[in-house]
């Protein structure tokens, strides 16, 4: 699974966190590594450099060979709140695509 890792002009990755989000990433979809071919993770901030309350937004983008591309969001208070929720959000979407492939 290759990952991809894409931000807005509020957010500067350094390479320690880069590691961190793909590591959280490989954690909570290894299982789901020969499905994906690729994962886009894009993190924003919703409100700009404003406070707010859940503004860092966290979309994964999952491509599977053979399908569709889909994605997911989810928001948080920070973007490891962000990325968590999302992660969450897609492997369930991925435990349904799995099903369904493996039926056929």
């Amino acid at each position: 699974m290759t990952i991809q890792l894409n931000t807005d002009k509020n957010l500067t990755i350094h390479q320690e966190y880069e590691e961190k989000i793909k590591n959280q990433i490989n954690e909570g979809l290894g299982i789901f590594d020969d499905l994906i071919s690729r994962l886009e993770v894009h993190l924003s901030d919703e409100n700009g450099s404003k406070e707010g309350i859940d503004d860092k937004r966290c979309l994964l983008e999952a491509r599977i060979s053979g399908r569709e591309p889909f994605a997911v969001s989810s928001l948080g208070n920070n973007y490891d709140l962000a990325l968590h929720g999302a992660i969450t959000k897609l492997k369930s979407k991925l435990e349904t695509i799995a099903g369904k492939l493996k039926a056929h």
